[in-house]
């Protein structure tokens, strides 16, 4: 006959089996870090560009705008390439699918919020209102996380947060734009993915 104990052992089966299918809890700490290193450096490539255009001037022809968008379309690539390398690789290492209903839920509504966000900033950079570039994004990636974490961990809501917080002060001012970019996508990256690898895969990894 069971006990208690089983039938609440039963229940937590249960209960963990509905949330792996309805989220994805396989995302990599590290590729975290890494992202944030990333936009670290292309802050760091981004001033150079703006205060003296001498990294990369002599591919586009020295225009400042262009540069910067090919800057951050190598920042993007190399961000998104590392995220679903690192969550494949620990997904793999789990025993659980990438390509789930979780995953499929997440990326949906991550992606509605950036992809209107980024036409919409597009539109501003070619009209030559380029302060709407650093609060645009901030504040649009911070409004894809919050969308997206009923669908993966928790701590990806509070991350969108902090990240509409800095989005609103680059706004408010824009000459700092550049830092509380590099705050929002560097920094806070940084943080977050160290707290989610010691949080989540720390102990499996030893």
């Amino acid at each position: 006959m069971k006990t208690t104990e089983n039938y609440l052992a039963e229940i937590k089966e249960i209960r963990k089996m509905m949330e792996e299918s309805s989220r994805f809890l396989s995302l990599s700490g590290l590729s975290g870090v890494l992202v944030g290193i990333y936009a670290l450096l292309g802050a760091f490539m981004a001033e150079s560009i703006i205060y003296s255009n001498k990294l990369f001037g002599w591919l586009l022809g020295a225009n400042v705008v262009f540069d910067l968008i090919y800057l951050a379309a190598i920042i993007l690539f190399l961000s998104l390439l590392t995220v679903i390398l690192l969550t494949y690789r620990r997904a793999k290492k789990a025993g659980t699918r990438i390509w789930n209903p979780g995953s499929r839920l997440m990326l949906i509504n991550l992606a509605l919020p950036l992809i209107s966000g980024g036409i919409f900033i597009l539109i501003f950079i070619f009209k030559g209102v380029y302060e709407m570039a650093a609060p645009g994004t901030l504040i649009f990636y911070g409004l894809a996380l919050i969308n997206a974490a009923k669908f993966t961990r928790q701590e990806i809501f509070f991350m969108g947060l902090i990240q509409v917080s800095l989005g609103i002060l680059a706004a408010l001012f824009p000459s700092l734009g550049l830092l509380f970019w590099a705050l929002g996508f560097g920094v806070i990256h940084i943080i977050y993915g160290t707290v989610m690898y010691f949080r989540y895969e720390y102990k499996s990894n030893k």
